[in-house]
């Protein structure tokens, strides 16, 4: 597997360059906090971090107190004490954008596999983001119990 070298800004804070992983998606330490997560939009490839960042924005503006961490390679958002609500990773074609607790938002997301629970949906390039969708699924994800690894 070959790393590709994003651009400067992507930087961890080191002298060394943010792997990307397979698909592309950046390779983050575990941390808690906005600058691992503003870290990892920053290094997203192309398109996928002016996504990333209007993710970040839309889900901060409707639910201020979130809490942010990196995860698994991948931004988490939650509410403290009540688990993770929302988390989005970078794939070759797309953004899966997965709600944990999808299955009760309405309307529900389309996407969904082995975990019961769990819905997504996955943003293309040339794909239009709801945006008002997407901050009312927000909205409803931060007042449901979130998972808790």
């Amino acid at each position: 597997m070959s790393s590709k070298r994003p651009p400067a800004d992507a930087s961890s804070g080191a002298s060394d360059p943010i792997k990307l992983l397979a698909g592309g998606n950046p390779q983050i330490a575990k941390a808690d906090g906005d600058e691992p997560v503003q870290r990892y939009i920053a290094a997203m490839p192309g398109w996928k971090s002016a996504l990333g960042k209007k993710l970040d924005a839309i889900i901060t503006g409707q639910v201020p107190q979130v809490k942010k961490a990196v995860r698994w390679n991948s931004p988490m958002y939650g509410i403290e004490g009540g688990g993770w609500a929302i988390s989005f990773h970078v794939f070759t074609r797309y953004v899966k954008v997965t709600f944990f607790n999808g299955v009760a938002l309405r309307p529900e997301p389309t996407g969904k596999g082995k975990d019961a629970k769990a819905r997504w949906i996955d943003v293309h390039e040339n794909d239009p983001l709801d945006e008002e969708q997407f901050a009312r699924w927000v909205k409803q994800a931060a007042e449901l119990p979130g998972w808790i690894p």
